[in-house]
């Protein structure tokens, strides 16, 4: 099995060897995720594009899905590979390959070739068409609108059928771009701006002011490490969480209430730009967008601004906020975000949206800023694919890996993850409920039973456990099955 992976079009239009350097760092993403998939993957990179072959079908659904969410790819497509000998050949298994796509539909022959061969590709659109319109039960060409493209590469001496082709992320292959650090509350715009610097090829670290405690760092971590796993887990990025519930305690005694949600942007960013210069990062993102709450006023932003040197890159500062959530539906963090609790620290009955940068300073005397020195001192720094291994060690709820009588399994994972690995446990009660409506759930678990969470790695299942003990759920446990 072959894949051929197309490139996002902004690279190809670069110089010589930035376009080289960014091949060769897709080439090396592309191979660090699917070794994980199997060490037998191999990847090989041309000027033009990036091939990937795989020797068992049985890997094909977790290459695609790799390819499908790698920054850097404009779409791939899923291959045969045969010699090219004479145009009879390469209509024979054309013929093959698609007599029964075409069936009762229009087609159309298209031939995209490189190498150097006494033939144009149009010739042999003509003649493998011709025969696919003579010998099959198609319902005729059509070049203009066909129901079907039938879509063959010759390279050289080889023949490559394509079979399917496949919508890439697009962007920028992930480390081809300078790091950034992006302030994520675990809502859909934190969350989306995240992902946008991601796909744009920006290596991208994430910093957490906690103003919910314990439970809404567990909301957090746990979609920060879904994004990371999903479009960023070639590279190994920081998590840091930052306690700014005394911080915002100072605010409310401190700052007049029309100017709070302003300054505590402000705080916010002097922060991240301490974070930032420890980490050498030299730009923050954030997921504001123009007038969405009075703290994103034009003028507003700019105050905000002008309390740090970083730039601050804005992913979303002229989206909708049903853009924001509906690219969130597209790339799975709707649930995360629509359940998790909302923290907004200050809230104003009558926010200024034109803050002037000298009452700024003027309020911002009030604040004690040894109480932002102490946050920054408790700040906590973990590599965000050590989330796994830091919730298993700090493991306050049991976890067990046999079901007794009075125990029910609870599948915690998302829908279509339960369908594609189903949950095989002959003999015990599993109830199926992802993640996002446990908290709704629970008010129904029968007090004389124990609710055993399961997910694949065991760290959603462990976090969850722990949020519904704090809720006064004692009878909430996580299973983690033997392996093997």
């Amino acid at each position: 099995m072959k894949f051929i992976v197309k490139l996002f079009p902004e690279i190809t239009i670069k110089s010589r060897p930035v376009r080289k350097r960014l091949i060769q760092r897709l080439s090396t993403n592309l191979d660090v995720m699917l070794r994980r998939v199997d060490d037998g993957i191999k990847v090989r990179s041309t000027w033009d594009r990036v091939d990937v072959h795989c020797s068992s079908d049985a890997l094909r659904d977790e290459v695609v899905s790799v390819l499908s969410r790698t920054p850097g790819i404009q779409a791939f497509l899923e291959v045969r590979e045969f010699p090219l000998v004479d145009f009879h050949d390469a209509y024979e298994r054309t013929r093959d390959a698609y007599a029964d796509v075409i069936r009762g539909k229009t087609f159309k022959v298209r031939v995209k070739r490189s190498g150097k061969h006494d033939f144009t590709s149009v010739d042999m659109e003509r003649y493998i068409g011709g025969g696919l319109n003579q010998h099959t039960e198609a319902a005729g060409v059509d070049v203009r609108n066909p129901d079907v493209y039938v879509d063959l590469e010759v390279q050289q001496d080889k023949l490559f059928i394509v079979t399917e082709r496949h919508a890439g992320l697009g962007g920028f292959p992930l480390g081809t771009q300078e790091p950034v650090l992006s302030l994520i509350s675990g809502g859909f715009d934190s969350v989306v701006a995240s992902y946008m610097s991601m796909r744009r090829g920006c290596k991208t670290h994430f910093v957490f002011f906690n103003l919910g405690g314990h439970a809404h760092e567990i909301g957090v971590k746990q979609v920060a490490l879904y994004l990371w796993q999903k479009y960023g887990s070639s590279a190994r990025v920081k998590f840091i969480t930052v306690p700014f519930e005394e911080v915002v305690g100072e605010i409310l005694q401190s700052v007049h209430h029309s100017h709070m949600g302003v300054i505590l942007k402000r705080m916010m960013l002097r922060s991240a730009e301490r974070v930032a210069d420890f980490m050498k990062i030299d730009a923050l993102v954030t997921g504001e967008s123009i007038a969405q709450v009075s703290s994103q006023t034009l003028p507003n932003l700019a105050i905000i601004d002008r309390v740090t040197n970083k730039l601050v890159i804005r992913p979303l500062v002229t989206m909708d906020k049903q853009e924001i959530v509906d690219l969130s539906q597209q790339i799975g963090t709707f649930d995360f975000a629509k359940n998790m609790p909302e923290y907004c620290g200050v809230i104003s009955d009558r926010p200024t949206t034109r803050a002037k940068l000298e009452r700024v300073l003027e309020e911002e005397e009030n604040f004690d800023f040894e109480v932002l020195e102490q946050a920054l001192k408790k700040a906590q720094v973990i590599s965000i694919d050590d989330i796994v291994e830091d919730v298993n060690a700090h493991a306050t709820v049991e976890a067990l890996t046999r079901v007794a009588d009075n125990q029910v399994i609870v599948d915690i994972r998302a829908g279509h993850e339960q369908e594609r690995k189903p949950l095989n446990m002959p003999g015990c009660e599993v109830l199926c409920i992802p993640f996002f409506k446990l908290d709704a759930a629970a008010e129904n678990f029968d007090s004389d039973k124990e609710y055993l969470l399961y997910c694949e790695k065991g760290v959603m299942s462990q976090m969850q456990a722990h949020h519904l003990q704090e809720k006064g759920y004692g009878n909430v446990k996580v299973f983690r099955p033997e392996a093997g």
